[in-house]
């Protein structure tokens, strides 16, 4: 298994875990965009954890809601300093 299939699973378990200890959302969003989200953030958009405030970073939008999971879960990996407990 490569390096990003395994990125792309810890997105849906993330994802997945956070949606049941919530208790809200919906796991299908995150686990299926999983695959994509990990390509996009690993590999063409401009982001630095270390710097989060940088002004020529690129901006990730996900308009469904209740797939925010893959958001989360997708800072927590890249290295943010975000709780996802």
């Amino acid at each position: 298994m490569s390096s990003r299939q395994h990125l792309a699973n810890a997105i849906r378990a993330l994802s997945m875990d956070g949606v049941q200890q919530a208790n809200s959302g919906h796991p299908g969003a995150p686990m299926g965009m999983a695959d994509i989200a990990e390509v996009l953030w690993r590999s063409h958009l401009n982001h630095n954890p270390a710097n989060p405030e940088w002004a020529d970073r690129d901006r990730f939008v996900l308009s469904n809601g209740h797939g925010s999971m893959l958001i989360y879960s997708l800072l927590h990996l890249a290295g943010y300093e975000l709780s996802i407990d």
